[in-house]
């Protein structure tokens, strides 16, 4: 990604959803959760933290790479549970797209407790359009012979899109699900919760099988939890599954049925142990920050990209000593996490996203500002998802930020980044990557931005 003039790396945006206000006046609900492209990048879903799943349809009527609204579902309703006495969200956790086998769409979703597989199609609504009692809206008398009666016929209305819950997968995790991941077999699936992660046929929903149990038979004896968990892209028996004590563990299902000893420990010794050898490097924030919030597989399955609060990390899964590189985010926050523990933002969960051609990848950041880094080169970009894009579009100038900079000039956003006006408020989490072209979708509290470049 070569630096041009702008410092933007030709990225250009390119579409905005949802509503332009002021971040105040944002409902809970709108609040986007979740973003994912499928696997030829037609078609983009997001769900929200009000249970509501919405499609898009990539628009072939544009040359650019533009979507268009295509359906919206509501996938999950908040629950209780009289047991717990505890209250379970709608918000959607995670969406995954299954591969497409016929002209239906099938996606799971999940909130905190239950998983859901919808089927999503297009459908032909047909109405009565003849009968004995109406000639359109006039009514008629009732017929006096019998040669006077008429069949009923039926007529073609018009197509909808509709969405049936095909299965619903439920009561195997007593903890939050933060993770599914769809098997490259296309027929079975994973779920993760803090301690457990379990393994499902997708056609069976009342069983699931138990891979990963990290819960001690004492509780206060927890030091960790699981953060993450995916499926390789193309091998069916591994799966790798990250921790709070900043360690990715490879697992294989041939070794055997419950994978709790990993095939690999990937950990750095730089956050596991050298940290704790020298007292003065370690603080009270250590943990928190070194604890991973997610973790990706390349495409082509060689490599493993992990996101801490500070920092990227790129792993060859051949080499588990250390990362083959590390790409500081956060480094002009680390004088401020004590007002970052205060405003629980030290507890934010960060995704991070691999490119199409695994050549690039990309995380989010605090005030809307999010980056895209060149993986074979020190080059990186920095664009800010907010209004000001929308608006310049609008107007046909350059992308400014709040200083009236170009979008990505070295200078402009890149110190705006390391300001201390930042607003915690506003944060880049979650973001997904068109599988064969540079195109990302990225979620900005209740927006949906979509970026382009050639």
């Amino acid at each position: 990604m070569d630096l041009d003039p702008s410092g933007s790396g030709g990225w250009r945006f390119a579409q905005c959803f949802g509503d332009k206000g002021d971040v105040e006046d944002i409902t809970e609900a709108d609040i986007i959760s979740t973003v994912e492209f499928d696997s030829t990048g037609n078609y983009l879903a997001t769900g929200d933290k009000g249970g509501r799943v919405v499609l898009f349809e990539r628009n072939e009527s544009k040359k650019s790479c533009e979507y268009k609204f295509y359906t919206e579902f509501q996938s999950h309703e908040p629950e209780f549970d009289y047991l717990k006495s505890l209250e379970i969200e709608e918000k959607i956790n995670k969406i995954k797209w299954c591969k497409r086998q016929n002209t239906a769409h099938l996606l799971l979703t999940t909130n905190d407790k239950t998983i859901k597989l919808w089927k999503v199609f297009e459908k032909s609504l047909r109405v009565v359009s003849e009968t004995n009692h109406y000639e359109g809206q006039r009514p008629l008398p009732p017929p006096s012979l019998r040669d006077h009666l008429k069949l009923p016929r039926m007529m073609f209305q018009e197509n909808i899109i509709a969405a049936l819950p095909r299965k619903v997968y439920s009561n195997a995790h007593a903890y939050h699900i933060h993770s599914i991941s769809v098997n490259s077999d296309q027929e079975t699936f994973i779920s993760a919760d803090d301690l457990r992660v379990n393994l499902w046929n997708l056609g069976i929903s009342n069983q699931s099988f138990n891979i990963v149990d990290i819960k001690p038979v004492n509780m206060e004896e927890l030091t960790e939890v699981i953060t993450a968990a995916e499926f390789h892209p193309q091998q069916c028996n591994v799966f790798m599954y990250s921790s709070s004590k900043s360690n990715i563990k490879l697992a294989d299902m041939r070794d055997s049925a419950l994978c709790d000893r990993h095939a690999k420990c990937t950990s750095s010794t730089e956050s596991c142990f050298e940290e704790e050898e020298d007292p003065s490097t370690r603080s009270f924030f250590s943990e928190i920050i070194s604890s991973i919030s997610d973790v990706k597989f390349s495409h082509d399955g060689r490599y493993i990209l992990s996101r801490d609060y500070l920092s990227l990390k790129i792993w060859d899964i051949n080499m588990e000593s250390k990362p083959v590189k590390t790409i500081p985010i956060h480094d002009h926050l680390r004088g401020k996490l004590c007002d970052l523990y205060e405003n629980d933002c030290i507890f934010d969960k960060f995704e991070c996203v691999w490119g199409g051609d695994d050549k690039h990848v990309l995380t989010g950041s605090y005030h809307n500002f999010f980056r895209i880094f060149d993986v074979d080169s020190p080059n990186d970009v920095v664009l800010q998802a907010d209004k000001s894009a929308f608006k310049a579009k609008k107007m046909g100038g350059p992308l400014p930020n709040k200083n009236g900079l170009k979008n990505g000039r070295p200078g402009g956003l890149r110190e705006a980044m390391q300001s201390e006006t930042l607003d915690f408020n506003k944060k880049i989490l979650h973001a997904s990557w068109h599988p064969r072209e540079n195109t990302i979708a990225i979620a900005a509290t209740n927006n949906l931005f979509l970026y382009s470049a050639a």
